[in-house]
């Protein structure tokens, strides 16, 4: 058996994973309950705002903050012209899931195209900069990411709650023809929210690049566990959402300490599996 110590940092470390799943899925979640969109690109965006974190932070010297900045105005246009693209042209549920995962592999020959198939690597001074609480490590980049995240959550439910847009959202995802005739402009719904899922997709990049070793094909390697917290948490729910990547980061840090690291993969579907038997109604 663990110490209790290392137990705890595991259990930390779980929270920060789960903070993180949940700021990938964030995007996915909303457009796939709102607008009908299994946007497998949405990892695609992730990466492109990864590998741009590395190139002007890593490369060019830039403050993280002013990448975001500067990075997210682009994938915001690059949602609103996909869903553009989905409305144009009629695509349906299954068909989106097909082509946006060829938009993937797209993404991914032009990263591998540009910054080859080599590990690429931000390197800051901070990057593993911890504060110590009690007998606790907390990293300092992880605490920022699980603090967005929570930010986002909260603000995503905010508005989906209180605001005219997130109602004429959710009026749209029930019935489109009824909130057409209430004055609800849905397809300017629609591009805004591919706009901001994208833009979700951007920070969280980001914060994968802070975080992580970057490689082209690790794009495929979030989507497994991702798409379990979004089913997990209900689509288009962003509390859901990180109620679930924080329980699927902590068992599988739980698993890791307790058994083997080669047994943590298991446990997100395990879950899954268990909530989709006992509450079929999610999927």
């Amino acid at each position: 058996m663990p110490s209790a110590t290392l137990l705890g940092q595991s259990v930390l470390s779980g929270i920060f994973t789960g903070g993180l799943y949940a700021l990938l899925g964030l995007g996915l979640s909303l457009s796939w309950r709102f607008l009908n969109v299994i946007n497998l690109a949405h990892f695609g965006f992730i990466f492109i705002g990864a590998y741009l974190t590395y190139q002007l932070a890593g490369v060019m010297g830039l403050s993280p903050l002013v990448v975001i900045a500067l990075i997210l105005p682009g994938l915001f246009l690059l949602g609103v012209g996909l869903q553009w693209l989905f409305a144009r042209f009629d695509v349906d549920e299954f068909a989106s899931l097909l082509v946006t995962f060829g938009v993937v592999a797209i993404v991914e020959a032009m990263i591998q195209w540009y910054w080859t198939a080599d590990f690429r690597k931000l390197e800051t001074h901070y990057g593993t900069a911890s504060l110590k609480l009690g007998p606790f490590y907390v990293p300092v980049i992880e605490a920022a990411m699980l603090a967005v995240a929570v930010a986002l959550c909260l603000a995503g439910w905010a508005v989906l709650s209180f605001t005219y847009v997130g109602k004429a959202l959710r009026a749209s995802a029930e019935d489109p023809a009824i909130a057409s005739a209430f004055g609800v402009r849905h397809r300017r719904l629609s591009l805004l929210l591919g706009g901001l899922s994208a833009a979700s997709a951007g920070v969280a990049g980001a914060f994968v690049a802070l975080m992580a070793t970057l490689a082209p094909a690790q794009i495929y390697a979030w989507i497994g566990v991702v798409f379990a917290a979004v089913i997990m948490g209900g689509l288009g729910s962003p509390l859901g959402i990180l109620g679930a990547g924080l329980l699927i980061g902590v068992s599988e840090a739980v698993t890791m300490a307790l058994t083997a690291p080669s047994w943590a993969p298991l446990v997100s579907f395990t879950l899954l599996i268990l909530i989709l038997v006992l509450r079929p109604d999610r999927a």
